[in-house]
C-alpha cells in the first residue's frame, strides 16, 4: 500500500510555526516577514511572491492572516486566512476604533445584511467552512456586540 500524500507531508519534521499579519498583495523582503521568515532560513522571494499571488483578489492594505509551517529542509507552506471579524466590521461599520465602553456606549450600528455579507465572506476560510452561515452570524453578532456596535434590522 503507497503511503498518500498528505501523510509524507505529515512525516515532514516541522521546524516552526509563523503567524503573520501581511497586508494582501504587499509582502516584502522587509519587516515584518524578513525577520521572520529569515531566522529559519526560509526563501523569502518565493513566500513573497506566492502570498502575493493568492492575495491579488483582496483590495491593497487588507491586513490578512497567514500561518506559515516551516520545515528542517528549509521548505515551507502556508495558509492565508481572510481578515479578522473586527477588521471586517470597523470596514462596514466606517470607525477606526471599537467602543471604549461596549455594552454602554455604541459607535455605531450595521444592519443584519452587513453581518451576513462578512459571515459570506469568513465561510471560505478553511477554519469555517464546516459552521454553518447561522453560526458564522451569531459569532460576528457577539463580535459586534463587543466592540459596541449595534446590529440592527434597517438603518
Amino acid at each position: 500500500m503507497m503511503a498518500t500524500l498528505k501523510d509524507a507531508a505529515a512525516r515532514k519534521p516541522v521546524l516552526a510555526t509563523i503567524r503573520l499579519i501581511v497586508p494582501a498583495g504587499a509582502a516584502r523582503p522587509a519587516p515584518p516577514v524578513g525577520p521572520a521568515l529569515g531566522f529559519y532560513r526560509l526563501n523569502l522571494m518565493a513566500f513573497c511572491k506566492d502570498f502575493n499571488a493568492r492575495t491579488q483578489k483582496y483590495k491593497a492594505d487588507t491586513p490578512m492572516q497567514v500561518t506559515l509551517t516551516a520545515y528542517k529542509d528549509s521548505t515551507f507552506e502556508f495558509v492565508v486566512k481572510s481578515p479578522s471579524v473586527s477588521w471586517f466590521l470597523k470596514k462596514a461599520a466606517g470607525i477606526e476604533t471599537a467602543s471604549s465602553r461596549p455594552g454602554h456606549s455604541n459607535v455605531s450600528s450595521l444592519t443584519l445584511r452587513h453581518v451576513y455579507e462578512i459571515a459570506k465572506l469568513k465561510q471560505s476560510d478553511p477554519f469555517c467552512k464546516h459552521m454553518s452561515l447561522e453560526a458564522l452570524c451569531k459569532s460576528i453578532i457577539g463580535t459586534a456586540n463587543s466592540m459596541g456596535i449595534e446590529i440592527v434590522k434597517d438603518l
